[in-house]
Parts: structure tokens; sequence; C-alpha cells
């Protein structure tokens, strides 16, 4: 154990204890959800909203991909250097009798937490809605730009 901690040498199979009683877990809450009537095997929608943040000089850029959301199921707010997205995506219900062959779209409440690398002047946050695309615009804090520094 010590010589592979130290030269991370590959551990030919050996396993943790703890990986047994993971396994077990695992098992119990796929009987439990079978036993209550859920899918043992749902899968979930995964991360929502997609996100894309960059930077530039002046500015850091987030752009979120929220098709069939218009600008009133948005909540954004600014705190130092995090940006919150919350919202509700909203999706029409099938008649009752529909079966479905594959869902994959999910809807609900969905809520996204980003850590930018530096403060954000929160009086400045610009954000508009395009074509499915929010597009947040917050400009850095005067301590986070750089600058530059003449040599004498």
């Amino acid at each position: 154990m010590i010589v592979r901690r130290m030269f991370n040498t590959p551990n030919w199979g050996w396993r943790s204890p703890f990986d047994e009683l993971e396994l077990l877990r695992n098992r119990m809450n796929t009987l439990s959800r079978t036993l209550s009537g859920e899918t043992p095997f749902q899968r979930s929608a995964g991360v929502f909203p997609l996100i894309n943040v960059t930077e530039d000089k002046d500015y850091y850029r987030v752009r979120a991909e929220l098709p069939g959301l218009s600008a009133e199921d948005l909540d954004i707010s600014i705190t130092g250097n995090s940006l919150a997205v919350s919202g509700e995506r909203k999706i029409s219900e099938e008649a009752k009798d529909a079966k479905y062959h594959r869902r994959e779209r999910e809807s609900g409440k969905f809520s996204r937490m980003i850590e930018l690398p530096d403060h954000v002047d929160g009086e400045k946050v610009e954000a508009k809605m395009a074509n499915g695309i929010l597009t947040v615009v917050l400009p850095k804090a005067e301590a986070a730009k750089p600058r530059q520094i003449k040599v004498k």
C-alpha cells in the first residue's frame, strides 16, 4: 500500500473494503426504488442549463442554453464572484394515455451557481435573452482588472 501510494503504481485489482459496502448500498437503493414503483434505471436530464464562461480584459461573459424559456421564467443574482441562475422549465404534458418511446426532456425547477475567477461590478451587470441563449455580461471589478506597471 505504501509503495503504491508513494510511487503511483497500479493496484493490480486490489480493492478497498469500502468498495463492497458501496456496491451493497447501490443495490439496496435500486431495490428500494423498484419496490416503491420507480423505474430502477431512470436517467436524469443531466446538468441544465449548459453554460459557457469566457473572459476578456474587462468582462466575464456567461452564455447559457435555455430553449423554450422566457426572461420572465428566470431569476439571476450576483454575489461577490458568484452568479446564480435559476428558474423553471415548463413542458406541456402529453395525453394521459400517451405511451412514451423516449423521454429525455424534463420539466421542473433548476438552479446553477457559477463561481467566477474574480469579483465583478454588480451594479453594471447586463443580461439579455435571444433565441434561447441567455447572455450575461459581468464587468470586472476595478481591483480584478490587470494593470500595466511601468518599469523605472
